[in-house]
């Protein structure tokens, strides 16, 4: 019988592995390109982000760690393409960045924020590299305005498929999160002390029996969401195309087939990611099927 692991990718197991503080150092260190000795210290937060007024959007990330005293690390996974993905992040840093600061406290607090994100889908459709890293400078010069934010992106489609024999300690670890064989996870142990000390936690874990029934209802919301998300992309533009086709009447076919397409899909996905970005899924989920819901939504968000 084959040895059941968790995917590494799925949120859930990957928030397990960082719990191990040598896998957690070896990834920090491959990302930020840091010597491991280097990491002094690190420290899982709490990963609620404070709220400052009833109205404020809350924001929970998945893993949040501080390193070195000095440094705050947001660390996200996102299988599904999100097209707003950079604003999102930006979004989460921004607010781990200012909740740093009190009343009465001086700007010197201030730690630096790095965020992490590993997507499996292409953010960059032009850009082949599987790896990138953003920081604030200036336009012509190039020059850093600050260092208190970074931000790396991890685009796992575009990991090569072959490892070569100077495969940097990212692509390594690319491949440990998109692995799924056993085959694969023992490969990558022997090539990154590391990794194998995630694969070890990953077994620990893929055994637990109350962590795997965690991780299994995590993987049927990330499937019920996906199957979500394809029913209101369909639905929209089957509304995009009734509308447009109430439209061609009136003003040519041809134009308002393409227009009422254009906008009933536009404001089908606007509500699909704002229900989304406030975490209301079960409101996402009836509204795929409740018509008269769903306008009620979008009367609600303004669209």
């Amino acid at each position: 019988m084959t040895e059941f692991l968790m995917k590494p990718r799925v949120d859930y197991a990957f928030k397990e592995i960082m719990m191990d503080e040598k896998a957690r150092i070896g990834f920090l260190s491959a990302i930020l390109k840091l010597n491991p000795e280097d990491i002094k210290e690190t420290q899982m937060l709490n990963t609620n982000l404070r709220k400052q007024s009833e109205k404020e959007k809350l924001g929970i990330l998945d893993v949040r760690i501080l390193m070195n005293n000095n440094t705050e690390i947001d660390i996200e996974i996102q299988l599904a393409a999100m097209n707003i993905w950079a604003d999102r992040a930006l979004f989460y840093l921004a607010k781990m960045y200012t909740e740093q600061i009190s009343a009465g406290e001086d700007y010197t607090v201030f730690k630096k924020c790095v965020s992490i994100s590993i997507l499996d889908f292409k953010l960059f459709e032009h850009d082949p590299e599987f790896y990138s890293c953003f920081h604030i400078r200036e336009d012509s010069r190039h020059f850093l305005y600050t260092d208190k934010m970074e931000f790396h992106v991890l685009e796992l489609p575009k990991l090569p498929k072959e490892l070569r024999e100077d495969s940097s300690d990212i692509e390594l670890w690319g491949k440990f999160i998109r692995a799924e064989r056993k085959e694969e996870f023992d490969m990558l142990a022997e090539k990154n002390a590391y990794i194998g000390s995630a694969y070890k936690h990953l077994q620990i874990i893929s055994q637990d029996e109350e962590k795997r029934l965690e991780y299994e209802a995590r993987e049927k919301a990330i499937r019920d969401y996906n199957q979500i998300m394809l029913e209101a992309k369909q639905m929209g533009r089957a509304e995009g195309r009734e509308e447009g086709r109430a439209e061609g009447r009136e003003e040519g076919r041809a134009e308002g087939r393409a227009e009422g397409r254009e906008e009933g899909i536009e404001r089908v996905n606007k509500l699909n990611t704002l229900l989304i970005n406030d975490k209301r899924y079960q409101d996402l989920e009836c509204s795929v099927n409740n018509a008269a819901f769903q306008k009620q939504l979008m009367l609600e968000y303004g669209i």
